[in-house]
């Protein structure tokens, strides 16, 4: 059973996540069905994933059928860049909110700063709303920069419970989690095992698996928790869904953390996503 880690609003999340895109349709539903049978209770969606609506769907059908409570799982979606504006974003939410069919949205975030449009303060206000009307319970940003964070924290007071950005063995963004760390910001990590780039080969990752039995992506996925971040791992599979989330039954040493990320690169990005040009409306 994974732990919970507690939010600066008082709320909490699962350790670990389930990431849900590119999953849509049919394959979608399934997918988060099954990882819901694994164990998963945090899942990860968003406007522009495109898959709301099954990812909403396969909840409410894997509660009903399994009579789990509500509370137990975690929802969690975004707004787009096009929503930035105050009552898009008010609009946004209440959307989400609809299509998941669900009775609250847990946690909602803005997706990506997109600064050139400046309308992200607007935005996080709009948030900062949908929350004191209990349409969501906990807010968020992703790929939000410590500049951003300022930004946002100035404007409105109010500082985000999580701020969800890209980081892997290749990116481990220490800058970061520091500053996250100093303003009670939880750190969720998208792409935790680095996609096409994961560094199952690397020496680091190859002798942590073989010393504590396990496979080189629960390693990847250990090293998130040891450095406090909540990793959102996708699949499709449900025996890979389930090996992923097999990871609390052992525990990295230091010296394994620290050379793990020493596999640090200059610019590790997957795809050049620097939030403060990369935008996506």
């Amino acid at each position: 059973m994974t732990e919970s880690i507690i939010l600066n609003d008082g709320h909490s999340l699962p350790e670990i996540g389930f990431g849900t895109y590119p999953l849509r349709g049919e394959e979608g539903y399934l997918a988060v069905r099954s990882a819901l049978d694994a164990g998963y209770r945090l899942i990860d969606s968003a406007v522009n994933y495109g898959n709301e609506e099954e990812v909403g769907r396969a909840i409410r059908d894997w509660l009903k059928d399994t009579g789990t409570d509500r509370d137990e799982i975690v929802v969690q979606t975004k707004i787009p860049g096009r929503h930035h504006e105050f009552e898009a974003a008010i609009a946004s939410g209440r959307d989400s909110l609809a299509t998941m069919g669900l009775d609250r949205i847990d946690v909602l975030l803005i997706h990506w700063p997109n600064p050139s449009v400046g309308k992200f303060k607007e935005a996080w206000r709009a948030l900062v709303e949908l929350r004191e009307a209990g349409v969501v319970r906990t807010v968020g940003v992703s790929n939000f920069t410590a500049e951003h964070l300022a930004e946002i924290i100035d404007d409105s007071g109010v500082t985000p419970a999580i701020n969800q950005i890209e980081l892997h063995p290749y990116f481990p963004q220490a800058q970061m989690l520091a500053e996250h760390e100093r303003l009670g910001i939880v750190t969720e990590a998208w792409s935790p095992l680095g996609k096409a780039s994961a560094p199952y080969a690397e020496p680091a990752v190859l002798e942590a698996a073989r010393r504590h039995e396990a496979t080189p992506a629960q390693v990847i996925l250990r090293w998130h928790i040891e450095r406090g971040a909540v990793p959102l791992p996708k699949s499709g599979r449900p025996e890979r869904q389930a090996e992923n989330l097999d990871v609390v039954e052992f525990e990295l040493s230091d010296a394994e953390v620290a050379e793990i990320s020493a596999l640090a690169r200059e610019d590790g990005r997957l795809f050049g996503g620097d939030p403060n040009v990369h935008e996506e409306m």
